[in-house]
Formats: C-alpha cells, structure tokens, sequence
C-alpha cells in the first residue's frame, strides 16, 4: 500500500500509526535513520496530503518532530508553540487534523530542560509572554502537590504540562472527544530527552484493536 496516500491513511490504526513513531525514536537515538529522499516526497506530496499524525509540542529548536520520529515530508502535522500549550486556534487545527484529514493520532509532546516552564517557574513577566506563561502555572502547581521534590530537581513539570494540555484538548473539543471515545483516533501524551533523544511515550491512549481481538480469540 502507497504511503502518502488516501488508502494508506484510512487503513492505518491509531495503534499502527503509535508503533510507527515508536520505531522512528528508536531509528533515531540508533542513528539508523531513514534516507529520505525530500525532493521526491515534494513531489508526491504536491497534489495532497495524508498526515499519519498531529503533534502538538514547544518551538524549542532541539524539538523538530519529523527528526525525532524519523519522519519525512508529509507524514506529520506539526504544531509548535512554546511550553506546548492549548488555546481555541491549536484546537480547531488539530480538528482540522482528525476530521478532515483524517490524521489517526493526537500527540502532545512536551521536552526536558523546556525554558518556557523555566520563565514560568521564575514567575517572568513581559509583554505577551506573560499571558502565555501564566497557562503553564497550573502544571507547577500539580508537580509540587505530586512530589515537591522531584518538582526541584527534575522536569517533572513538564509532564505534568503534558497531562494539561491533553485535558485541555479533550475538554476543549467535542470533535476531538468523539472521535476518541469511538476509537476512531489515539491520543498520546509524550516528553523529548534533549540530552539522549529518546521520547517517554508516558501516557498512551491508543486502542490495540488487533491484539484486543487475539486476546478473545483466545478466550
């Protein structure tokens, strides 16, 4: 079956399309990755396109999602704003995504060492920043109410900023929650070690719809 391709798309599960990125991180931190062939992919990609995926994740230049997953033009949706937040303009995109286009998988991916939670921790004011930051302070609340101590000296928050955002979307959007509650996508929750490359996929939400089906088969 041709990638890039509307058939490709629809038959691929949610499942598949999360295995499929697990392989990408794992061909990267292996440095095994693919040889793409990006002026080829311009050309098949010319007339359409069929995302496998959307990810939501922070403008960190450390954070490019076609590298980490070892993806190449036209697999991904990429959404990037800093501290990975949520607000009605990235709702209505990643709808985009999943209705229209058809895109099996919702990823948010926060990252390590992500200096928007910084600013935030350090209570940073100015111009617009402000108002972007003051979305990450419930996640420091929740961290320090987790573990206090791991708050201090890891980057707990950010999966904690992970886990909000994910609410915010399916709280935010009825598109988003039908679809998912119907299994017709996955959603997933993800941080990036800037320091090793690997992705925690910490929070997976995906129906194995084939395994779920050999398991009854077994009964």
């Amino acid at each position: 079956m041709k990638k890039h391709s509307k058939e490709y798309l629809q038959n691929i599960s949610p499942y598949e399309t999360y295995e499929l990125l697990v392989e990408g991180n794992k061909r990267f931190i292996n440095n095994l990755k693919t040889d793409h062939d990006h002026l080829a992919l311009v050309n098949q990609t010319s007339a359409d396109q069929y995302p496998v995926a959307v990810i939501l994740s922070c403008m960190d230049s450390r954070t490019s999602v076609e590298l980490i997953f070892d993806q190449g033009i036209g697999d991904l949706f990429s959404i990037r704003v800093a501290g990975n937040i949520v607000n009605n303009d990235i709702l209505g995109s990643i709808e985009y995504a999943v209705k229209y286009v058809g895109s099996k998988v919702v990823m948010v991916l926060g990252h390590t060492e992500c200096g928007a939670i910084k600013s935030a921790k350090q209570d940073v004011t100015d111009g617009n920043i402000t108002d972007l930051l003051k979305r990450i302070k419930p996640s420091i609340s929740k961290a320090m109410l987790n573990d206090e101590t791991k708050y201090l000296f890891s980057d707990s928050v950010a999966y904690a900023n992970v886990e909000n955002s994910l609410e915010e979307i399916l709280t935010g959007s009825d598109i988003i929650k039908e679809m998912f509650e119907k299994g017709d996508i996955g959603i997933i929750g993800a941080v990036y070690d800037v320091k090793t490359g690997a992705v925690d996929f910490f929070k997976n939400l995906t129906q194995n719809k084939e395994s779920e089906q050999k398991q009854l088969a077994n009964l």
